[in-house]
């Protein structure tokens, strides 16, 4: 079954967005109809990761949850099951090729197959780059980046074994693509991760793989802690709904506005999308570009020091680009 259902559709075209009410057409709802796949989400135990796996097994998919506490991983399972889904338990934690091989075949055991893999699980280690130690680096890069690497490549395997296609969803971050203070090693593996999905639905294109990234901004327990964003989630634990401010201009929602993604990119409605990091949160669905030159100059025979210097502010560097994510505008400040 799928979460949602809507009647029309209107598409107001403006300047650099559309503005749309969804429409989900019979034969779209069928083509995310996952009935018989299978699912491994790390992760997945609370926040965003439940989520994910909520809206798949919803969508008709087993699904693996993981978690490194046992409890939650059990207690996350019990909840989608008593909603009348499929899910089983691994607590374990990810990084490392053992733990990817065991998830792998803990699906391969519990449901025969292997079809879709969310790779969420993570940690922070905030730290301005003097402050931030070796193990700070090391523990977020192990989880995000190598976690990520090993998942995919043990799903990889399991994937290409089965010769039926499969999806990877890899989990990105608005850091990853443009940098934030304080997350040298975070910012750094999702940006990792952002190259990864592009090599790998290049590699994997021909076995019927597609490999995309989901960048995902909603309340969490990381995101709570933004003095901007706090009694804003403070009041929406209460039952009031975030300003539009928030789920439009800042694509500022819940988890579980997020999740809509995930059944999409695992679905037969997403088998020609590859190689994307595709941004969702509130009310905003968005395409994030690729790195690509901007601006250009050529001098005959090449460059010197000086000659770069010379036209420097009047060719390429005439417009800078920007980094890190932008604060957000909160009406009346």
């Amino acid at each position: 079954m799928i979460g949602h259902s809507f009647d029309r559709a209107v598409l107001l075209p403006t300047k650099g967005h559309t503005d749309v009410s969804p429409v989900t057409p019979p034969s779209a709802a069928s083509a995310i109809d996952l009935t018989g796949k299978a699912a491994v989400v790390t992760g997945s135990g609370r926040g965003l990761g439940l989520a994910y796996a909520t809206a798949l097994a919803r969508a008709g998919a087993a699904v693996v949850v993981n978690d490194i506490d046992e409890a939650v991983a059990e207690q996350a399972a019990k909840t989608i099951t008593e909603a009348g889904g499929r899910a089983v338990a691994e607590a374990v934690a990810v990084g490392t090729t053992e733990a990817a091989e065991r998830l792998v075949a803990r699906a391969v055991e519990a449901f025969g197959r292997l079809d879709i893999l969310v790779t969420n699980a993570g940690i922070l280690r905030d730290r301005v780059l003097w402050k931030m130690t070796d193990e700070d680096f090391d523990a977020v890069i192990g989880v995000h980046l190598k976690g990520t690497f090993t998942l995919a490549r043990a799903a990889a395997v399991q994937l290409r074994e089965q010769g039926e296609g499969g999806s990877l969803i890899l989990v990105g971050s608005p850091a990853g693509q443009r940098g934030n203070f304080g997350q040298t090693n975070y910012a750094a593996a999702k940006a990792g991760i952002a190259a990864f999905v592009r090599t790998w639905s290049m590699e994997l294109g021909r076995a019927g793989i597609t490999v995309n990234a989901i960048v995902p901004v909603a309340a969490t327990a990381m995101t709570e802690t933004i003095p901007a964003f706090a009694p804003y989630i403070e009041a929406m634990h209460r039952g009031e709904p975030l300003p539009d401010f928030l789920r439009k201009g800042e694509g500022f929602g819940t988890p579980e506005d997020c999740a809509a993604l995930i059944p999409f990119l695992a679905s037969q409605a997403a088998r020609d999308v590859t190689g994307q990091c595709i941004g969702i949160g509130g009310d905003k669905l968005a395409l994030w570009s690729h790195p690509q030159e901007v601006s250009l100059a050529y001098a005959d025979g090449g460059w010197t020091p000086e000659t770069i210097a010379a036209t420097w502010h009047t060719s390429v560097g005439s417009e800078p680009q920007s980094v890190g994510i932008p604060a957000p505008k909160i009406p009346g400040e």
